[in-house]
């Protein structure tokens, strides 16, 4: 009974000792396959047992690459906007996570869904980040693009434009922003996208990882 309790313990330690990422965002977190991508480059950096993604949701699609290995969990809420969750739900679930690291793929339903426009979508991302900052002063965030989308696109492109200077205004050294360009000029085209003209294809999810996987690998690093 002993060996087991010490085993828990160490079990515990080992846990507590891993950098927490939380990906948080909507349908293209949790229904499409970037996550299995991204944590199959974090495991040939030799970064899977240090690495440990958190949030109340679990699994990954059928026709998702789920490597060996895959840590399942994570914050995306299909049809949920970064604005109700910057006002309902962050404070808790970083409450409930403590996490070291936060990448955020947040918006194209405050376009589809909320019709909000680019000032009130980047407002929600400063809300997001102070709720962060309150739970975490020393959180690391991987800020990225609206992903390009079929239908109202000028928008989306009208936060992107402005988020590398939102970026730049709100880094601090304390708590660094990664800045994810996910966007046409980097190679996302809207031939990446399913049917629907919103969720991403396989080739548009492996893209979202080609950007979002080296700044969460960076972020974990400059933890460790």
């Amino acid at each position: 009974m002993r060996g087991l309790t010490i085993l828990s313990a160490l079990a515990a330690v080992a846990s507590a000792q891993k950098v927490k990422v939380l990906p948080l965002g909507d349908s293209i977190t949790d229904i499409c396959c970037w996550r299995g991508f991204a944590w199959a480059e974090i495991a040939k950096a030799g970064l899977a047992d240090q690495v440990d993604f958190v949030g109340s949701m679990t699994g990954i699609q059928g026709r998702c690459n789920a490597p060996s290995g895959f840590d399942p969990n994570h914050e995306g809420h299909s049809g949920w906007q970064a604005y109700d969750i910057a006002r309902d739900n962050i404070a808790g679930w970083m409450q409930q996570s403590k996490p070291d690291v936060v990448s955020v793929l947040l918006g194209t339903n405050d376009i589809n869904i909320g019709k909000r426009d680019a000032t009130t979508i980047i407002n929600a991302y400063t809300s997001l980040l102070t709720s962060m900052r309150t739970a975490n002063p020393n959180v690391a965030v991987v800020m990225s693009t609206i992903i390009p989308m079929r239908w109202d696109d000028a928008t989306a492109a009208a936060v992107n434009k402005q988020l590398p200077a939102w970026v730049q205004q709100h880094n601090t050294t304390q708590s660094p922003i990664y800045f994810a360009d996910i966007s046409r000029t980097t190679g996302f085209t809207t031939d990446m996208l399913q049917g629907d003209g919103v969720h991403p294809t396989i080739q548009g999810d492996q893209i979202i990882s080609n950007h979002l996987a080296p700044l969460i690998i960076e972020a974990v690093t400059q933890l460790k």
